[in-house]
């Protein structure tokens, strides 16, 4: 029989569910995804570091664990809240079940959770801090401890320790990925469009990126709040003034309007999921995409030598910038989804066509 454990809200409130996954006290900042598939996806993405993730979709497990979907090497949320979890997979590409999977990670899970009620909770009232924990009651110093519970070094913590090297196929263009949190996905996609890939840590310097001789540079999607990294952003900044073709996803978007005199602002709840609508500008077009982000660059921030080209189609937030006296672009949602919507893919067809005109 599982063991009780109770999810404490930084407000007070509490919810009384099952254990499942690794037994162990956590806290996070808590958020919820609407993905209605794609929890390996969701498991494994770097971005949710320092955070415990609610499925608002009631069951998540029934086709297992595949390792070749993960999205990164090894999980960096700190817990996972759930309605119901499969114990009885059935995928044939199925290696194992959920529970053994955040055992051996050493994630909590809790199941048996109202997750409906617990989301409306999160959207009422915004994100805020929670914790995990197996034994009733809650103490002031439990609610002074949620209350100065901040996700910080998230880039540092996620992004990879040296450089990594993949050939493509039929090769025809070098990209350099600042891995800020990557999720592996980028790599593919790139990799399938003919680009010998090199992934670099997110410190690296402009001086040792452009010394690869690089036909472009890939800014990756990532954790945290944006404006705390700052030596990046500067890095970023001696990146633009080279003139070398750039795309940006979801962090990478961030920091590149960021080192441009950008603002950026915390979001209520975030977008996260794999169905938020999203407005191209230019044609009028509507995109159905899959997002993960907190934070949102500010409109109005913008500067002189950028345009927005995508909005939320919810909310009307920034999704999307075209810079104009440098060959940049990016975007807030994931065109590179992977148990998501593949309507943005193009994108990267964008980026290509970038790199090679700037070749000529």
């Amino acid at each position: 029989m599982s063991r009780a454990a109770y999810l404490v809200l930084e407000n007070g409130t509490v919810f009384e569910g099952e254990s499942f996954g690794a037994e162990k006290e956590t806290v996070g900042e808590l958020v919820f995804t609407t993905a209605m598939t794609g929890y390996l996806e969701t498991i494994t993405d770097p971005s949710y570091y320092g955070q415990v993730i609610i499925q608002t979709f009631p069951l998540i497990g029934n086709y297992g664990v595949i390792p070749s979907d993960f999205e990164s090497d090894s999980p960096a949320l700190k817990g996972y809240i759930v309605r119901e979890w499969c114990q009885a997979p059935s995928n044939f590409r199925s290696e194992g079940d959920l529970d053994t999977f955040l055992k051996k990670s050493g994630i909590p899970g809790v199941c048996g959770i109202d997750t409906r009620a617990l989301t409306r909770i999160v959207r009422e009232y915004g994100v805020m801090n929670c914790k995990i924990k197996y034994t009733q009651g809650v103490t002031a110093e439990e609610l002074e401890e949620l209350k100065n519970y901040k996700v910080v070094k998230a880039v540092e913590s996620t992004t990879l320790e040296k450089p990594e090297h993949y050939d493509a196929e039929n090769p025809e263009l070098k990209v350099v990925l600042m891995d800020f949190g990557a999720k592996h996905n980028i790599d593919r996609e790139l990799l399938k469009r003919g680009c010998d890939l090199t992934v670099v840590p997110a410190h690296t310097s402009a001086e040792e990126i452009l010394a690869m001789n690089p036909d472009g540079v890939m800014l990756s999607n990532g954790p945290g709040d944006p404006a705390e990294n700052t030596a990046i952003i500067a890095e970023i900044k001696k990146l633009c003034d080279s003139k070398i073709p750039m795309f940006g996803i979801c962090l990478g978007h961030q920091l590149l309007a960021l080192s441009q005199g950008g603002e950026t602002e915390k979001l209520k709840y975030g977008h996260r999921g794999a169905n938020q609508p999203v407005k191209e500008l230019k044609s009028g077009r509507v995109y159905i995409t899959s997002q993960n982000h907190g934070y949102a660059v500010v409109s109005d921030s913008l500067p002189e030598n950028a345009v927005l080209s995508f909005t939320n189609g919810n909310d009307n937030t920034c999704e999307g910038v075209d810079y104009l006296d440098m060959p940049a672009f990016s975007v807030q949602f994931h065109p590179e989804a992977c148990g998501g919507p593949l309507d943005t893919a193009f994108l990267f067809d964008r980026f290509i066509d970038m790199m090679k005109e700037n070749k000529n």
